[in-house]
């Protein structure tokens, strides 16, 4: 029996740079005594990570927070299009196909 291992390649990633943008990432990556590609991967990383939490994460204000679990806690009375949809769904999922 072989083991199957994950791939170690990696894929290259071209983009296009304004010469003065280049020289201020240079320099960064130079403070940081890393490669340029290793600086901009980093850089890439980063920010994708911050983008997809502030996409995936709702923050908010406490009182926000207690409304919210209000809410939860003690929800409305259902507005009659909501029962009716519902109902529609329990007739939906009870018939055969």
């Amino acid at each position: 029996m072989s083991l199957v291992t994950e791939s170690t390649r990696t894929s290259r990633v071209e983009a296009r740079i304004a010469p003065d943008a280049l020289a201020v990432v240079r320099r960064a990556a130079e403070i940081q005594g890393r490669s340029l590609s290793d600086f901009l991967v980093a850089a890439a990383l980063k920010d994708a990570h911050r983008t997809i939490e502030e996409a995936q994460i709702i923050r908010l204000s406490v009182a926000d927070q207690h409304r919210f679990a209000t809410a939860l806690l003690n929800p409305p009375p259902l507005a009659p299009a909501m029962k009716r949809a519902l109902q529609a769904r329990k007739r939906l999922l009870r018939e055969p196909k």
